[in-house]
């Protein structure tokens, strides 16, 4: 360094001070002025918005824990439904089952009576057509018979006896 500049700067001049001191006090109030205020309404309003983004976000996540339980009570709800539903229709399906048999059963016992009765009817006619047939055919032996060797009123009593004897069976 250079020995005048060494000697320059420690040297203490009143006038070069006070211009210096005069300038600094000029550069803070401009300073001041012109960006001091700008610098602090951005900062504050930076800190302002901040701040909201804050608020907002501890909102949403509160609402977000909310909706959460909420989503949780439905769906417990949800649940307990699905299961009493699911139990009515069982329920329901047992009943249909448990009809649908009675009514099979009943419906057989019908088609079984039906049978029983047609058969029974079956029979009864088959019967009166095989007591007409033997009566016609005792009474044509009778006929024979009686023209062989009896009168006509043994012979009418010996076919009576006879038709008796046959309805009994």
């Amino acid at each position: 360094m250079n020995p005048v500049l060494a000697n320059a700067l420690l040297n203490f001049e009143p006038g070069i001070v006070i211009w210096i001191g005069i300038t600094f006090i000029l550069f803070l109030l401009t300073l001041r002025k012109f960006a001091w205020g700008p610098v602090l309404a951005a900062l504050e309003k930076r800190e302002q918005s901040i701040q909201e983004s804050l608020d907002s976000a501890e909102k949403a996540m509160k609402r977000a824990e909310e909706i959460a339980r909420n989503n949780d009570e439905a769906l417990r709800k949800a649940e307990v439904e699905a299961q009493r539903v699911r139990k009515e229709a069982k329920e329901e399906a047992e009943k249909i089952r448990v009809e649908i048999i009675e009514k099979s059963r009943s419906e057989a016992e019908a088609v079984k009576d039906q049978i029983l009765a047609t058969i029974d009817q079956e029979k009864q006619k088959a019967m009166l057509e095989l007591r007409s047939h033997v009566a016609e055919l005792a009474l044509e032996a009778a006929t024979k018979i009686l023209n062989a060797e009896l009168d006509k009123k043994k012979n009418q009593k010996l076919v009576d006896d006879f038709i008796d004897g046959i309805s009994k069976n």
